[in-house]
């Protein structure tokens, strides 16, 4: 189905992780690659079976970026606004999708996150690195500006003078640095990242899908909103999250005094 990435399913079809699998140009992101990524998230997120998505590198990197060969094609005179298209075409339907999937979306980092490759991590749901990676803005290193909702995401994640350094010098971050930050959600150290990450990703696996969606559409809404709206948009959501199979097995184990076993519903 795939010729760019590998997905291993795990815990009976509830978690997914997809690979970016050419190691050769550290995996560098290219047209296909990113129409693969987002038909990836996106049947995940209609898969009642899928509970948690997640996506990482193959090699010695997380992703180098875009692919400069494939972007480029400035010799043919019939092409026009190449970088606008790429962007348009690929890279804004991809960041929408993991935006609004129903399920959780993790990054995991293995390695050198840089460019277009930092902010793929970033604009999953959290990220997960291993000690030993760092994340690069280097879109100034090539004269362009942070795309892959960069713009967007880095001055709401770091405030504006944070994500006005890192932009306009393409800094390398360590890990450490990144959650430091509050850039990223966590750091395990190269050893134990396999290990540790897979615990994170069978909680979330395991866990009611249900609320988890609706408190990521109701985080999302909330950069629009005024706190009147989002109380508002609370009481309906709260009342949608009442509604699920999982509210129910949840207020059952409770009263029950049992571990809940949610099935996502």
């Amino acid at each position: 189905m795939y010729t760019q990435l590998e997905v291993e399913i795990f815990l009976d079809g509830k978690l997914q992780i997809a690979y970016l699998n050419d190691e050769k140009t550290y995996n560098s992101l290219n047209k296909t690659l990113l129409s693969e990524l987002k038909t990836f998230i996106s049947e995940g997120s209609r898969d009642e079976k899928v509970r948690c998505l997640a996506v990482s590198g193959r090699g010695k990197a997380f992703c180098s970026g875009q692919n400069l060969k494939d972007a480029m094609s400035f010799s043919d005179p019939e092409e026009e606004r190449v970088i606008q298209r790429i962007v348009i075409d690929y890279y804004n339907p991809l960041v929408k999708e993991i935006a609004n999937a129903r399920k959780p979306v993790i990054s995991l980092v293995n390695g050198a996150a840089v460019g277009a490759g930092a902010m793929l991590a970033l604009i999953c749901d959290f990220t997960l690195a291993t000690e030993s990676s760092y994340f690069s803005q280097a879109f100034v290193n090539i004269g362009l500006i942070p795309d892959t909702g960069g713009t967007y995401w880095l001055p709401k994640l770091l405030g504006r003078q944070q994500a006005n350094y890192l932009a306009f010098t393409g800094k390398k971050l360590s890990a450490a640095e990144a959650k430091n930050l509050g850039l990223i959600a966590d750091v395990f150290t190269d050893e134990a990242f396999t290990e540790q990450s897979m615990a994170v990703l069978t909680q979330l696996s395991n866990l009611p899908t249900t609320a988890i969606s609706l408190t990521k559409k109701a985080f999302n809404e909330s950069y629009d909103n005024t706190l009147s709206q989002q109380l508002d948009l609370e009481g309906i959501l709260q009342q949608k999250a009442a509604e699920s199979e999982d509210f129910r097995e949840g207020v059952s184990a409770f009263l029950g005094k049992r571990t809940p076993e949610y099935k996502g519903k």
